[in-house]
């Protein structure tokens, strides 16, 4: 496994936004999102063994992970991670590229997936058949730069949601936080408003946080 980086800090995003959190980030994506903030995770990084990373995850004393990239689906050994935590509650982030159906998550495992929206770029790669796998405790989010961003959004979810917590940010310093917020509630749309609260403790380039 390609390991990025391993770290510990507060979560900033998403429903556990706050909490001490142990990231693993991996290496590689086969994505290219026109707004990514994690560029630098595409290559370099070491080699791991599933056992050589639960170690370092363990010296942490925390119970809750988040498994990020990158695109961490895309290792070969993530199950075998996976099946070693758990005892954690771990949050998987994924794109919304690959296809979660072969993945059985326990009930303190959860995916967190980002379908990305048309600003990114990258919205045609959608596996929007995933929203067929997704249970109560999943994450769904859309990270919104634009209102064709939110009207995609918007369409994406009456045609296929079914389970799944869904949260909508913004893309950092492209749109005013307020602007979406209206349009939520112009709309009366039943969706989470979240920050990447990270980027406002911290210098938003700071990486490790």
């Amino acid at each position: 496994m390609k390991v990025n980086e391993i770290f510990l800090s507060i979560q900033g995003e998403g429903i556990s936004t706050g909490y001490p959190t142990i990231f693993v980030r991996f290496t590689g994506c086969n994505l290219r999102c026109n707004y990514c903030d994690t560029t630098y995770s595409y290559e370099g990084g070491q080699e791991m063994t599933p056992e050589d990373i639960y170690k370092k995850i363990e010296n942490f004393g925390y119970k809750r992970v988040c498994i990020t990239g990158g695109e961490p689906l895309l290792q070969h050994d993530i199950m075998t991670l996976l099946d070693m935590l758990k005892k954690y509650e771990v949050n998987i982030e994924t794109n919304g590229s690959v296809d979660i159906s072969g993945f059985n998550l326990s009930d303190s495992h959860r995916f967190t997936m980002d379908i990305k929206v048309p600003s990114s770029l990258e919205s045609e790669k959608m596996k929007l058949s995933n929203f067929n796998f997704l249970r109560d405790i999943d994450e769904i989010k859309f990270v919104i730069g634009s209102k064709e961003d939110y009207e995609w959004s918007k369409k994406v979810i009456d045609k296929y949601y079914q389970k799944g917590i869904i949260t909508f940010s913004p893309v950092f310093s492209q749109i005013e936080h307020q602007t979406i917020i209206e349009w939520i509630l112009e709309d009366k749309l039943d969706v989470r408003f979240q920050l990447q609260i990270h980027k406002v403790i911290w210098n938003p380039n700071k990486r490790g946080v």
